[in-house]
């Protein structure tokens, strides 16, 4: 286990493939850990320097008293990669991560290449929704809110499988305290006005059965950035690095190649 000293916080990061490779950023999804992206790594060209880490109150991460805010996320995410001296990444956010990555292309775009806006946007949902969300947690864990989620998150096929299980801890098992600091910051976000001046290689991605950030949402955004692409993963859902990780890794080296990544 590696865990990046940040001064006010220890984030959990993991690094696979070449070490002095192109760099290739996951931040994952509200609910999640860096394990989110497992099942994508072995499908992706060789020769990547490839970095993972749990967002602050999620996985092995320090879990600070909330609520935070967006630009503690990608303050979070712009000391990482200064800390393993990375510059001219492709960095690859799903959901929460994707608005980590808007923010971050925003504020350093030394750091970014190019960026990944997998079911994301640069607003989610509203803050009433977000409030009721958070209040269900802090009276009764994450679990109060997981049957619900899951049904946004997976395809009905997905549902029925038994790797649903694991997911479901996935989720239950994140801090209360956590999911609401994080839930609070994407509440907090709207980002159309500063997504829409950027200026750098995008690939938007989106699942046609995404429950929490459908492919309108999804292709709304990413048309804020001139010159960007947008995939629609058909019979996919919020989590398509999940149930469809070869499709996902198909779609994500396509890019890298387009970018010249790889």
């Amino acid at each position: 286990m590696l865990m990046a000293d940040l001064g006010d916080i220890a984030l959990h990061y993991r690094e696979d493939g070449a070490p002095q490779g192109a760099p290739l950023v996951f931040a994952n999804s509200l609910g999640t850990d860096l394990r989110l992206w497992d099942d994508v790594l072995p499908h992706l060209p060789e020769g990547l320097r490839i970095i993972r880490y749990d967002m602050r109150g999620h996985g092995l991460s320090d879990c600070p008293k909330g609520p935070y805010s967006m630009g503690t996320l990608v303050r979070d995410a712009e000391r990482l990669l200064d800390h393993l001296r990375i510059r001219d990444c492709v960095f690859v956010g799903l959901s929460i991560g994707g608005m980590v990555a808007q923010g971050l292309a925003v504020k350093r775009l030394d750091l970014m290449r190019a960026m990944v806006l997998s079911n994301t946007a640069a607003k989610i949902g509203q803050p009433e929704i977000w409030a009721k969300r958070i209040a269900a947690v802090e009276q009764g864990g994450v679990a109060a809110l997981s049957g619900a989620t899951l049904e946004r998150w997976f395809p009905r096929a997905f549902q029925a499988t038994p790797e649903i299980k694991a997911w479901r801890h996935m989720l239950e098992r994140t801090p209360a305290q956590g999911y609401a600091g994080c839930a609070a910051a994407i509440a907090g976000t709207d980002f159309y006005t500063p997504t829409s001046g950027l200026r750098l290689p995008t690939l938007g991605i989106a699942g046609s059965e995404d429950g929490s950030t459908p492919p309108d949402l999804v292709r709304e955004t990413v048309n804020l950035v001139p010159g960007a692409r947008f995939h629609l993963m058909r019979k996919a859902g919020h989590l398509p690095c999940v149930d469809q990780p070869k499709a996902y890794a198909e779609v994500l080296t396509d890019f890298l190649r387009e970018t010249g990544h790889v």
